[in-house]
């Protein structure tokens, strides 16, 4: 099996990094200082909870003209910069190629499809708390580290099996999903409450679901985001916000977002895929996100382009 990673950071870097690990052949497509200590030290997994993991030498290059065809393609960038990742990874596209896309919020597909083809694409999700720790190092915090695969019309096949098998014997907690779409909203809910509030606030996840006003503009942001998905015909129940908000009690107290990490860092924001993607949802189908349209009117100056 040949993988490439497509934006190889906190996502691609992590469980590219433990397939590589395991043996599989990957190869990482990164730019930069992180590139260039890829090449030079290989690959380095921090993580606390799950073990470290190094992978060197590591096959790494900003090229993905001299990487040649590849089985599966994991999208892990930025989603203002999907459009360009898929005329880029044309090159390593063969007649049985695979594109996963492991971004953030619900339009990545929706970009990526009329430029790959439809028929490549496999929908996925991934639940992790990872971020470029120095160059060449992933640093992972918690034990949240899982993939969620399956065909985008529902179910699976030997592509998606495939890949499951190499995650699973990889060390990363995959599973397949008989509902991609609805899988995909799921993290949605709970990604947007997230980035909403540690962005906001500067804060990580702790002090605000033990503070009783951040605690209610968490769930406020979740349940927005879970009617705006009803909506559109997310097969989400009524509630599920108080469930994800009872799945944040679980987590670490220092978990926060890559929206977060990016404001700490000075770099564009991901709202207009997020809070800004449940507003525009939200005035197109009538339903009122009051909470969400403030998160990303505040945070509008820092953002990078959206949909």
């Amino acid at each position: 099996m040949r993988v490439a990673i497509m934006g190889s950071g906190g996502v691609g870097g992590y469980f590219g990094g433990r397939l590589a690990a395991s043996g599989v052949d990957v190869t990482f497509i990164a730019r930069g200082s992180h590139l260039e200590a890829i090449r030079a030290e290989g690959l380095k997994i921090d993580s606390r909870d799950m073990g470290d993991a190094l992978v060197r030498p590591a096959q790494a290059t900003d090229d993905p003209r001299g990487v040649g065809e590849v089985d599966y393609v994991i999208v892990a960038v930025k989603l203002w910069d999907t459009a360009d990742t898929g005329r880029a990874i044309l090159p390593m596209l063969g007649p049985n190629t695979t594109v996963l896309s492991l971004q953030n919020g619900v339009d990545g597909d929706d970009v990526l499809a009329p430029i790959v083809g439809p028929e490549r694409l496999i929908g996925g999700v991934a639940f992790i708390a990872s971020s470029i720790g120095a160059p060449g190092v992933i640093k992972h915090i918690g034990t949240m580290q899982r993939i969620v695969i399956g065909e985008r019309a529902g179910g699976t096949s030997p592509r998606v099996d495939a890949l499951h098998a190499a995650l699973v014997a990889a060390g990363v907690t995959a599973d397949v999903s008989d509902d991609i779409q609805r899988t995909i909203w799921e993290k949605f809910v709970f990604l947007v409450g997230l980035s909403a509030t540690t962005t906001l606030t500067r804060t990580t996840l702790g002090p605000i679901r033990e503070d009783a006003d951040g605690r209610e503009f968490l769930l406020d942001a979740m349940r927005e985001t879970v009617a705006v998905g009803r909506a559109k015909g997310i097969a989400l129940p009524e509630e599920f916000a108080k469930d994800r908000l009872a799945f944040a009690d679980g987590l670490p107290h220092d978990m926060t977002s890559s929206m977060h990490h990016d404001l700490e860092n000075g770099k564009p924001l991901e709202v207009a895929w997020l809070s800004g993607a449940v507003a525009r949802f939200g005035k197109a189908l009538d339903v009122a996100t009051p909470v969400n349209h403030t998160v990303f009117a505040a945070l509008k100056p820092r953002a990078a382009p959206g949909p």
